[in-house]
């Protein structure tokens, strides 16, 4: 009878512990646990920490309550400008209702990634392809509205969204690049220019403030052979004075007003015979050949000896170079 007994409670004592192993259950501090007796809701949520339930009779969801990162895959689309990119971007969301989460949808996790993949597509080709590159804040919002109004039937909110990488073709890549290069000589063709201008009117003030003291002028060219001697070079450059060009140019207008050859004034009828020139019906000098003029210290040139009968006769400088047998003076001899 003992024995039958001690069987007895082994086997109760075994059967609670099946029972307890079933009817416990550990919720963490992060979850809540949804409980479905006999297919229906039970209308307490459990809490973190040990709870029990119904073995054969209840079934417990547990749901987390943390935030979670969910990436989403890269999609292609074309955007209003018609060109075509590759966005992928990034989602942060959290269950704030897990009665809703289970019972609304089946899986909430797929269908917020559903729902993100869509929208980014719709806001793509909503969007130009400078408002994907420069104003991504505007279209984070937008994006973020576009999946947080869906989701919040589910029992989920959408904490943010963030676009990651946009991916252009290489032909946009070169023109973009052709195109930030053009903006960016044409300004500094315009700072340029704009010191030019700068510099220009400096320098019209200085020439205007040298121009009434003359001696600002001298100063200046001191101070420029000074600033070259500080420098160490073997070589000094100086630079020619303005009054120093003056003077040449009005020496060469003289000189081109200055009259024709041996004071005859040059122009229509004189008797210089130069090609162009006419000269007076008749004149023996027009027909000449003209020859240059001579300088007045010019030795005049001596006429050639006549030849004598029987032999030649050759001067060199008013002396004859051979006699009249055919000898050279001894004058001549070396």
């Amino acid at each position: 009878m003992g024995e039958e007994l001690l069987t007895a409670a082994v086997l109760a004592g075994s059967a609670a512990l099946a029972y307890a192993g079933a009817a416990l259950r550990v919720v963490k501090q992060y979850e809540q646990g949804v409980v479905l007796r006999f297919g229906r809701l039970h209308n307490r949520v459990r809490g973190p920490g040990l709870t029990l339930i119904v073995p054969l009779a209840d079934r417990m969801r547990k749901v987390s309550m943390q935030i979670v990162t969910m990436p989403v895959p890269a999609q292609d689309g074309i955007t209003r400008d018609n060109v075509t990119v590759r966005v992928d971007a990034v989602i942060y969301f959290r269950v704030v209702d897990p009665v809703e989460a289970v019972i609304r949808v089946e899986d909430y996790r797929f269908a917020v990634s559903q729902i993100a993949q869509t929208s980014l597509r719709s806001i793509i080709g909503k969007s130009d392809l400078d408002d994907l590159l420069s104003n991504r804040e505007k279209l984070n919002e937008g994006l973020e509205l576009m999946i947080d109004n869906p989701a919040v039937e589910w029992g989920v909110t959408i904490d943010r969204v963030e676009i990651k990488d946009v991916s252009l073709p290489e032909t946009m890549k070169r023109s973009m690049a052709r195109q930030a290069e053009a903006d960016r000589e044409r300004r500094a063709r315009l700072i340029n220019a704009d010191a030019e201008l700068q510099a220009s009117r400096k320098l019209s003030e200085a020439a205007r403030e040298m121009s009434d003291t003359p001696s600002a002028l001298q100063l200046r060219l001191l101070q420029t052979v000074m600033a070259v001697a500080a420098e160490r070079n073997s070589t000094l450059v100086l630079p020619i004075p303005v009054e120093l060009l003056r003077f040449l140019e009005r020496s060469a207008e003289a000189a081109e007003r200055r009259p024709g050859r041996r004071g005859e004034p040059e122009g229509p009828g004189t008797r210089s015979g130069r090609p162009g020139l006419a000269a007076a019906p008749g004149d023996p000098v027009a027909a000449a050949p003209w020859d240059p003029p001579r300088p007045e210290s010019a030795p005049p040139v001596p006429a050639p000896a006549p030849a004598a009968p029987g032999g030649r006769r050759r001067r060199y400088g008013g002396m004859p170079l051979r006699n009249a047998a055919g000898d050279r003076p001894a004058a001549t001899r070396r």
